[in-house]
């Protein structure tokens, strides 16, 4: 089917407004796979709500205008996009409690050539309600495997990285539960790919996958725990393309190369086959705490 250019790109979101709270933090790192080894008491400083820290990552949960791919006025064949690309801009530190306001839009929609699809970007903005600042700035990248020959602009080319030819700085292993993507899920993506088996079979999965969202929230805990040495408050910016998927109860590692003393680069695989399931990871962080600490 061919996408209605002009009418995707404008189609209207209403600002969502939520509150959330400590309740939302510790759910959100627990559907991540935080608190999977309960002696690490790193852990805790995202699941007790004795001094609790909510994880930058999170911001991409807030603001989340539901699975509107399946509204007929999208015009999309939903079960036909996969999410291959996701951004994380922090504005300044994701505080664990507040109202904010999410607002959703269509930024561009690449046409890729015939029989190519398409790359879809939204952008997220989250803002404080109570002040109108922003917090984060999240992009999604889809690719609409069933939509070709709709007339839009050119795909850029895609953004590549060369790892460092060494043993990386940092390497992190991260279990998930059996019951990540049903413990995610309540995170406020209620895709039922991530559920219901007849579904992922019909997608072409053996069993229902884990959100990619849920392994890069995973990829973040691993460089706030290292390269951000604990502090989630240091985190910036988070880049990284989602290659394969990651199945419930698998383990994954994130390999981390520190490239400036602001940046690094990173990848996560599955221990079970060495799988790449995200690549092309880039992160920024704020060193000027640290080095007042000092």
């Amino acid at each position: 089917m061919a996408i209605d250019y002009e009418t995707l790109k404008a189609r209207p979101f209403p600002d969502v407004i939520q509150e959330y709270g400590s309740t939302d933090c510790i759910l959100y790192a627990l559907g991540i796979g935080v608190g999977m080894r309960p002696n690490d008491p790193f852990d805790l400083h995202f699941t007790h709500e004795d001094g609790l820290q909510a994880l930058p990552t999170m911001a991409v949960t807030l603001g989340y205008p539901g699975f509107w791919l399946r509204a007929p006025d999208a015009g999309l064949d939903w079960r036909t996009v996969l999410h291959v690309s996701q951004e994380l801009i922090i504005h300044r530190p994701l505080p664990s409690s507040a109202r904010i306001i999410g607002r959703n839009a269509i930024e561009e929609i690449y046409d890729r050539g015939p029989g190519k699809g398409a790359l879809m970007i939204t952008r997220r903005d989250i803002i404080v309600a109570d002040d109108g600042q922003p917090i984060a700035t999240i992009r999604v990248g889809e690719y609409c495997r069933g939509e070709t020959g709709f007339g839009g602009p050119p795909a850029p080319a895609a953004r590549r990285i060369a790892f460092p030819d060494r043993p990386p700085d940092f390497s992190v292993e991260t279990p998930t539960s059996p019951q990540a993507a049903l413990l995610y899920r309540l995170c406020g993506d209620d895709n039922a790919l991530h559920a219901l088996p007849d579904v992922a079979n019909d997608a072409g999965f053996p069993r229902p996958i884990l959100h990619g969202l849920a392994s890069f929230g995973l990829a973040g805990f691993a460089i706030v725990k290292t390269f951000c040495a604990g502090d989630p408050t240091r985190l910036r910016e988070l880049r990284l393309r989602l290659t394969a998927p990651v199945f419930p109860g698998e383990t994954l590692r994130t390999d981390i190369w520190q490239t400036s003393e602001r940046t690094a680069c990173f990848r996560t695989q599955a221990t079970s086959d060495a799988r790449v399931v995200l690549d092309n990871g880039d992160v920024i962080v704020d060193v000027a705490q640290q080095k007042n600490e000092g």
